[in-house]
C-alpha cells in the first residue's frame, strides 16, 4: 500500500448483521474489516416465527452501519480513510419498507416506532402467503399480460407487492400513512446521499426486475389496471414507486455532509447504485457467463448471467426471475434459490439442544458458572460434532430420506406453503443419520435447480460457492458435489459479498471502467475445488429419485 492507491468501502447488510470491507481497488487486497450486528433483532424483538412474521427497525440498520463503517476506517488508518473513492451498498431482497413524503420510515416516526408493520419486512418473512397466491392467480386468468412472467411464472410471499399488499390489508395506520415503499438496498444509499423523496430514489434494477414484476416489455411495474384489480387499495401506488431503475455500476451520487462527517470522510466519496447481495457476492466470487454461482448461507441463491441473445425466446420456468443487467451490466442475470439451507441445520441443533435450555437449569444450581460454559460449548461445537459423524456414516446406510423445504420451496416452482418432511427412520435411527439425511436432502434441492437450468436450456459450465457454508463445511460441501457431480470451486475470500459490494463501487465511480475489470484486478480467486466421488454419485443418483417422488407425495398430499 501507498499513497498512490484508492480505496472503495463495500458494505453487505445480512439478515443477523452488517459488515463493512475496505478494500485496495488498485490491488484486490482487503485492508479492514468490521462486523456490526442488529441489536434489536439479536433480542427477537418485533418477530413472531411462529406466524413466519420477520420485522427489522430501521435503527439496527442505522446504528450498525455507522458503527461498522467508521471501526472499519479507524482500523484502516489515515492514510486509507484519505484516499476512499467510493462506497456501494448490498442488503437482503426483498426486504421493503413503508415511507411518508419525505422518504423517511414509518418507524423511525415516533407514533409508528413499536410497530412491526412499519418496520422494514426481512425477506424471509412469509406473512404474505395469501397475497402472493392472488397475485398468481390474477396474473393467469385476467385476461392481460402475465407479469409473473419474467419471474419464473410464480409470485413469493417473499416479494414486495405480496408484503405491501398484506401490511395495508391488516394495518389501517399504516395504509394511511404510507406514501410509497422503499427496497432496503435502495434506502441506504439514499440515506447515505441526502436522496430520499421517494420519486427522486434511484431503484436497483435487480430489486425491481426479481421481485417487483418491474420490466423494459411491461413499460416499467405492472399496469395500473393489473394492480387495481388485485385490491383497490393499490391505487395510484404505481406513480408514486418508479419507472426507470439502475445497475450496479451507476452512481446514486456523493456522501451527503451528515454521514461523511459520521464516518469521518470527504464528501466527494461515491456512493454506487444498491443490489441485493447474492447479485453482488456473485460479483464478488468471480461470476462469468455459464457459471452458477451458490451464495451458501441460511438459504442460498443461485445466480448465472448469459448474453441476451444465448436465451431461448421463452423465459425460463420456475425461478426467481430473470432480469437483463441486474448481476453484470450488459448480461442477463438469472436467479434460483432455497428458502433454508443452513437453517435446516441449525434446525436439527436447535432442536438437539431442548435439553440444555429447559432441563439442565432444573437440575444444575443457576449460579454454577461450570454450567453455562459447558452449554454455551455443546452450542458451538455441535454442528462440527454431527458433521463429523454424519461423514462415517454411509450413503445406504440411513435408511433415511428428508425433504428440504422447512421455510417453505423458493425454486423451482415457488410454493411457501410447503414444509419439510423426514421419511424412512427407524428405532436405529440416530442423530448423525438423521442429520445426514438434512444434509442430503439441502444438496438434492441444490440439483432440482440445476437440473431446472439445463432443461430450460440453459448449460452450466462450472460452479463457484461462496458464503458461510462453503468456507466453513468441507462435509457439507462434498455432499452437494457429490449430489450435483460437478466440480465447485470455493471463492477465497472470506466476505465475497462485501468485495461484490466494494467492485461495484469502483465502477459506479469510474475508477474502473466496467465489473469484468474490477473483477480481474479486485478478484481473490479460489481456495480450494471440491470433486465428486463417482461411486457415492451414483448412490446419491437413486436417493435423489426417492427425494423427487417423497416431494410429489408431500405436495400433493397438502400435508
Amino acid at each position: 500500500m501507498n499513497n498512490a492507491d484508492h480505496f472503495s468501502i463495500g458494505v453487505d447488510f445480512g439478515t443477523d448483521s452488517v459488515r463493512a470491507l475496505i478494500v485496495n481497488a488498485d490491488t484486490g487486497e482487503e485492508v479492514a474489516t468490521h462486523v456490526a450486528f442488529y441489536p434489536r433483532w439479536q433480542t427477537g424483538e418485533y418477530c413472531n416465527p411462529g406466524e413466519n412474521r420477520f420485522r427489522q427497525h430501521p435503527l439496527d440498520y442505522l446504528e450498525a452501519l455507522e458503527e461498522c463503517v467508521t471501526e472499519a476506517l479507524n482500523h484502516a488508518g489515515e492514510i486509507v480513510r484519505q484516499h476512499v473513492i467510493a462506497l456501494s451498498v448490498d442488503a437482503t431482497g426483498s426486504t421493503p419498507v413503508a415511507v411518508d413524503k419525505k422518504g423517511i420510515p414509518l418507524a423511525l416516526k415516533e407514533e409508528f416506532m413499536d410497530n412491526p408493520n412499519a418496520m422494514f419486512i426481512l425477506w424471509k418473512d412469509h406473512t404474505a402467503i395469501k397475497e402472493a397466491e392472488e397475485i398468481n392467480r390474477l396474473a393467469r386468468t385476467w385476461g392481460g399480460e402475465d407479469y409473473t412472467k419474467f419471474e419464473g411464472g410464480i409470485y413469493s410471499s417473499e416479494w414486495i407487492w405480496a408484503k405491501i399488499l398484506h401490511v395495508l390489508r391488516i394495518d389501517e395506520r399504516i395504509r394511511e400513512a404510507a406514501y410509497s415503499w422503499v427496497e432496503h438496498c435502495d434506502y441506504i444509499p439514499a440515506l447515505l446521499t441526502g436522496r430520499v423523496i421517494p420519486e427522486s430514489i434511484k431503484r436497483s434494477r435487480c430489486a425491481a426486475g426479481h421481485k417487483a414484476m418491474w420490466h423494459e416489455e411491461f413499460d416499467g411495474l405492472p399496469s395500473e389496471s393489473f394492480l387495481n384489480k388485485l385490491d383497490p387499495l393499490l391505487k395510484g401506488l404505481r406513480e408514486r414507486l418508479y419507472r426507470n431503475t439502475h445497475t450496479c455500476d451507476e452512481p446514486v451520487g456523493t456522501l451527503s455532509p451528515v454521514w461523511a462527517g459520521k464516518f469521518g470522510l470527504h464528501t466527494g466519496v461515491v456512493v454506487g447504485t444498491g443490489a441485493f447481495d447474492a447479485h453482488l457476492g456473485a460479483v464478488g466470487g468471480g461470476i462469468e457467463p455459464y457459471y452458477l454461482s451458490k451464495v451458501m448461507g441460511t438459504s442460498t441463491c443461485d445466480m448465472m448471467v448469459v448474453a441476451p441473445e444465448e436465451l431461448k425466446r421463452e423465459p425460463v420456468k420456475g425461478i426467481c426471475g430473470q432480469v437483463d443487467g441486474s448481476i453484470v451490466p450488459g448480461l442477463v442475470g438469472l436467479e434460483a434459490g432455497q428458502s433454508a439451507f443452513g437453517d435446516v441445520y441449525a434446525w436439527f441443533s436447535q432442536l438437539l439442544q431442548w435439553p440444555l435450555e429447559h432441563v439442565l437449569p432444573l437440575v444444575s444450581r443457576k449460579d454454577d458458572p461450570y454450567v453455562g460454559r459447558l452449554r454455551n460449548e455443546i452450542r458451538d461445537s455441535l454442528i462440527d460434532q454431527l458433521s463429523d459423524a454424519a461423514s462415517k456414516v454411509s450413503t445406504e446406510q440411513t435408511g433415511a430420506i428428508a425433504l428440504d423445504w422447512l421455510n417453505g420451496r423458493r425454486s423451482p416452482d415457488a410454493n411457501q406453503t410447503l414444509a419439510g418432511c423426514i421419511s424412512g427412520i427407524k428405532l436405529g435411527t440416530d442423530a448423525p443419520a438423521i442429520f445426514r439425511a438434512l444434509v442430503e436432502a439441502t444438496a438434492f434441492g441444490a440439483r432440482a435447480i440445476v437440473e431446472r437450468f439445463v432443461e430450460e436450456g440453459v448449460r452450466i459450465d462450472g460452479v463457484i460457492a461462496l458464503g458461510g457454508v462453503a468456507k466453513k463445511s468441507p462435509f457439507v460441501m462434498q455432499v452437494v458435489t457429490d449430489v450435483l457431480n460437478r466440480p465447485i470451486k470455493v471463492v477465497r475470500s472470506e466476505q465475497a459479498v462485501a468485495l461484490g459490494a466494494a467492485m461495484a463501487a469502483s465502477v459506479a465511480c469510474g475508477y474502473h471502467s466496467d465489473i469484468e475489470t474490477a473483477q480481474r484486478i479486485m478478484g481473490s480467486g479460489y481456495e480450494r475445488t471440491y470433486n465428486p466421488d463417482q461411486y457415492r454419485a451414483g448412490v446419491y443418483n437413486d436417493l435423489y429419485m426417492q427425494y423427487l417422488q417423497l416431494g410429489r407425495f408431500i405436495e400433493h398430499s397438502n400435508v
